[in-house]
């Protein structure tokens, strides 16, 4: 039996790297997984979906979308939910053979 690579598979099924198919879903991975930091930085900071939305003027509702990858947030008001659980963040930016790692202050 002929075992494929994770990569392997992505490339048959969902696409190879540089295709919309593949991109879109690369994005969405890494929008869940924003998702899911937020949710654990909240818990560990013991507070509440309505006590997170408070902090930064929203509803429980919109923390919610935010943490289950069920709205398109505003990059502000992610950025306002990290500040809010005072979290550490960097961005890492590729530009067409070019690096460049932003760390908002």
């Amino acid at each position: 039996m002929k075992t494929y690579s994770f990569d392997e598979v992505k490339d048959k099924y969902i696409g190879k790297k540089g295709t919309i198919e593949r991109d879109a879903y690369e994005n969405e991975l890494r929008l869940d997984l924003i998702g899911e930091a937020i949710e654990q930085a909240r818990k560990e900071r013991k507070l509440t979906q309505t006590q997170l939305g408070e902090l930064i003027g929203v509803k429980k509702a919109q923390i919610s979308k935010i943490e289950n990858n069920l709205t398109d947030a505003r990059f502000e008001t992610i950025l306002k939910v990290f500040r809010a659980l005072n979290a550490k963040i960097n961005f890492n930016v590729e530009l067409r053979n070019q690096k460049m790692d932003l760390a908002p202050e």
